[in-house]
C-alpha cells in the first residue's frame, strides 16, 4: 500500500509527462484521481489523461477497471475512447495514469443553466432522454453498466436535431448486472426529470412526461422500463404532437 496519501497533483501548463505529454490544462478531480488535457509531444493530438492517486489505486485495480471497460465498451458511440496506459513518477511514488480520447463539449449540468428557467422544454428534455437511453442501451447490451449517471458526468458535445452526447466517470458496484442495469434506467429518468425543473415544475407537466417519470417510484417505472432499450422503444412509439 501507499506510504503517504496524495490527494492532489497540480501539474502546471507545460509540463511534460512520461517523456510523451504536454500538460494543456486541469480539467477536473474526483475521489480516485485528477483529470487532465494533454497533448502528445510527438503528433500534437490532444489526449484526456486521468492520474490516478496511489491510495485509491492500489496494484492499479481501479485503472485496470476503466481500462478493460472502455475497452469493453469501445464499439458504443457515447463512451469515449480507451487509448493506452502510462506511468510517471511523482514525489517518489509511481503514479499510474489512463489516456483516452479528449472530447470537446459542456457538462450537461452547465448546459441546463443556459436554458430558459435553467431547465428543457419537454420535447427537447426527451431528445435528451432518447439519446441518453439509446446509448446506454448500447453499455447494457454487452452485460455493463455505468453505475452513476448524473448531469455531471454527461458531455454535451452538440445540440441539433437531437443531443450528441458522451459520458464519463463509470463507476463500480458490487452488485448483480439486473440492478446495475435497474440502477441506471432510474438514473436516466432523474436526469429526465430534473432537466425538466423537477419537482417544482412536474405537476404541470404533460401526462406523457408524467408516464416516464412515474412519480420518480421506482417499482413503477422499473415495470414499465427494465432497460434502456426498452425506455428507448417507449420514446420512438410515443406521441409527440400532444406534448
Amino acid at each position: 500500500m501507499p506510504t503517504s496519501t496524495i490527494d492532489s497533483f497540480n501539474f502546471h501548463p507545460g509540463r511534460i509527462v512520461a517523456r510523451k505529454y504536454v500538460i494543456e490544462r486541469f480539467l477536473g478531480a474526483g475521489w480516485e484521481a485528477e483529470v487532465y488535457l494533454v497533448r502528445e509531444c510527438a503528433t500534437g493530438i490532444e489526449r484526456t489523461a486521468k492520474f490516478f492517486f496511489p491510495q485509491r489505486n492500489i496494484k492499479d485495480k481501479s485503472l485496470k477497471f476503466y481500462a478493460r471497460k472502455l475497452h469493453k465498451l469501445r464499439r458504443c458511440p457515447i463512451v469515449i475512447q480507451y487509448s493506452t496506459q502510462d506511468s510517471i513518477i511523482y514525489k517518489k511514488h509511481s503514479i499510474s495514469f489512463l489516456v483516452s480520447e479528449f472530447v470537446e463539449g459542456e457538462l450537461l449540468t452547465e448546459h441546463l443553466k443556459r436554458q430558459s428557467g435553467k431547465r428543457l422544454h419537454p420535447f427537447q428534455a426527451l431528445h435528451l432522454l432518447y439519446a441518453l437511453a439509446k446509448g446506454i442501451e448500447c453499455i447494457h447490451s454487452v452485460g455493463e453498466y455505468h453505475g452513476d449517471l448524473h448531469s455531471d458526468n454527461i458531455i454535451v458535445q452538440s445540440v441539433g436535431l437531437g443531443y450528441n452526447l458522451k459520458i464519463i466517470d463509470m463507476f463500480q458496484w458490487i452488485d448483480t448486472p439486473g440492478s446495475n442495469i435497474k440502477s441506471d434506467v432510474m438514473d436516466l429518468i432523474r436526469i429526465f426529470y430534473d432537466a425538466l425543473g423537477g419537482q417544482k415544475h412536474y405537476a404541470k407537466q404533460p401526462p406523457e412526461i408524467k408516464a416516464i417519470c412515474c412519480g420518480l417510484k421506482h417499482s413503477l417505472a422499473l415495470k414499465k422500463f427494465n432497460s434502456a432499450g426498452k425506455l428507448r422503444r417507449y420514446i420512438e412509439d410515443m406521441q409527440w404532437d400532444k406534448l
